[in-house]
């Protein structure tokens, strides 16, 4: 049944790269607020100003753009909820923490940070399991603590954790989950002496004002939901409806990371990764929609989608399956849409001969995973290659007077088959019959006859397409190339 009313939204905190693990929790969101023709949102939760950059919020709005897929409200967009910037909502903050001072459910804390020092390392000299704060401040009476504000004493806003108690939610994926109070960070701070607020009361007063009714993210924010929980309780409001992503795990089963490889969206964009192959693999981590389909549109994920294909167990990073989608669709560009694409890789090589590189996208298409491989693969069709070793040539147990033959047989093979102007498929059949008919008339091996010319043409033993890579190049070129080895080999012989 359809849900109706849905907000969601991605909170990242602009303080490095977006990564795969942030990606896939957008993803999500985003497939799963328009499976019901919902609202999604973006907030940028900026309160941590230490290592905020301007840099990193930029690199939020590149990625997503990249990606294809957007929020309906946002920094960048607006929306009645306005504005999505933390650092810029700090007054409901403030008047969220003194609507609890005023509850009885927050207190004024004076304590200095050398005495929380010292209460840590008495502690860890007592080998004490105690953790967090010891709450010396909870039992001052109210109007001391107000007076002792107006007198201007550094002071922070805490929570008052209820003692003795549990607190309980439903997360959708795991089910009903209970945690004891006293395992909760006690009474943590909710407005620092700045006035600034900490992540979880803004996070808490955000989404209620933005009035978010579901609250996707990664299980590592799991043992923050009792204290975000007891927060909406203290106010009275009812919670968003919680879903706890599952983890994405490198290979070793370690929670992904960079030791794992590329794992910010940057990396992959810079190695030659397609937008639509990263979104279908981030969709299915964690997730199964159509039995026996991997490949998916962004369209047919946002049809398909719901929270009961979400799966428990933590997902895998497998680059090789990522890598194999990166191909899938490299492979169902056009010509041209794949030169355009790899332009940006390309762009010192082409030397403004686009009808050469737009024909050469055919020749490596089915033999790249990346973008960035195309410049090396296709260097030798706009600059001659230097010239390997003369055993560089040779075919296998082949010496080197029979290989200076064979390239003196390849010779006028390559001629008639550059002036082939039949269409490409005819041309490849023709190019196939030519130069078997050749090998048999002078009794040799077609591997044989072809490596020498290859090697000529392309300066390596393994390369694209050697027909193709005739027709592209060209006669003229060809002929000075197969002369040139010829030329050296010869030299070699005499030598």
């Amino acid at each position: 049944m359809k849900i109706m009313k849905i907000r969601n939204r991605y909170a990242p905190s602009p303080t490095g790269l977006q990564h795969i693990g942030g990606v896939r929790t957008a993803l999500f969101n985003y497939l799963f607020a328009k499976s019901q023709g919902g609202t999604f949102v973006l907030r940028l939760e900026d309160t941590d100003r230490t290592r905020f950059d301007p840099a990193f919020v930029q690199n939020l709005f590149d990625t997503f753009q990249w990606l294809g897929f957007r929020w309906d409200e946002g920094p960048d967009l607006g929306g009645y909820c306005a504005p999505y910037i933390q650092s810029e909502r700090t007054a409901f903050y403030q008047k969220a923490a003194q609507e609890l001072l005023d509850k009885g459910k927050a207190y004024y804390c004076f304590c200095s940070a050398e005495r929380l020092e010292n209460l840590r390392n008495e502690r860890e000299s007592a080998h004490s399991g105690e953790t967090g704060y010891d709450r010396h401040c909870r039992a001052i009476p109210k109007d001391s603590a107000e007076s002792r504000v107006k007198a201007g004493e550094p002071h922070v806003v805490r929570l008052k954790i209820p003692l003795g108690q549990c607190t309980h939610f439903h997360d959708h994926l795991l089910g009903r989950i209970e945690w004891k109070n006293e395992d909760v960070n006690p009474d943590p701070i909710l407005l620092k002496s700045d006035g600034f607020p900490t992540y979880h009361l803004a996070n808490v007063v955000d989404d209620h004002l933005m009035g978010i009714t579901y609250v996707l993210r990664a299980q590592e924010w799991l043992p923050s939901t009792p204290l975000h929980t007891i927060i909406y309780e203290s106010f009275g409001w009812e919670p968003p409806k919680f879903c706890h992503l599952p983890m994405v795990m490198g290979s070793d089963g370690k929670k992904l990371s960079k030791r794992h490889g590329a794992t910010s969206v940057d990396e992959f964009r810079r190695q030659g990764y397609l937008p639509e192959a990263l979104v279908n693999y981030i969709a299915l981590l964690g997730a199964s929609y159509e039995e026996g389909k991997d490949v998916y549109t962004l369209e047919e994920l946002v049809s398909l989608f719901s929270l009961d294909k979400l799966n428990k167990a933590p997902a895998v990073f497998d680059y090789k399956k990522l890598d194999w989608f990166n191909g899938l669709y490299i492979r169902a560009k056009s010509n041209e849409e794949l030169a355009e694409l790899a332009l940006p890789y390309c762009a010192g090589l082409i030397k403004e001969n686009m009808p050469l590189f737009i024909g050469a996208m055919a020749l490596i298409k089915e033999r790249i995973s990346f973008l960035s491989e195309i410049p090396a693969k296709i260097a030798y069709l706009f600059e001659e290659p230097p010239l390997p070793e003369p055993s560089g040539f040779f075919p296998k147990k082949v010496g080197l007077a029979e290989t200076v033959r064979l390239l003196e047989l390849g010779k006028p093979l390559a001629s008639t088959l550059c002036r082939c102007r039949k269409s490409e498929e005819e041309a490849e059949v023709f190019s196939k019959e030519e130069a078997a008919r050749v090998a048999a008339l002078a009794g040799v091996k077609l591997g044989d006859l072809m490596m020498p010319l290859r090697v000529a043409i392309t300066g390596a033993r393994m390369s694209p397409p050697l027909f193709g890579s005739l027709r592209l190049l060209g006669e003229e070129k060809a002929l000075a190339r197969v002369e040139k080895s010829l030329t050296m080999l010869k030299a070699a012989l005499c030598g």
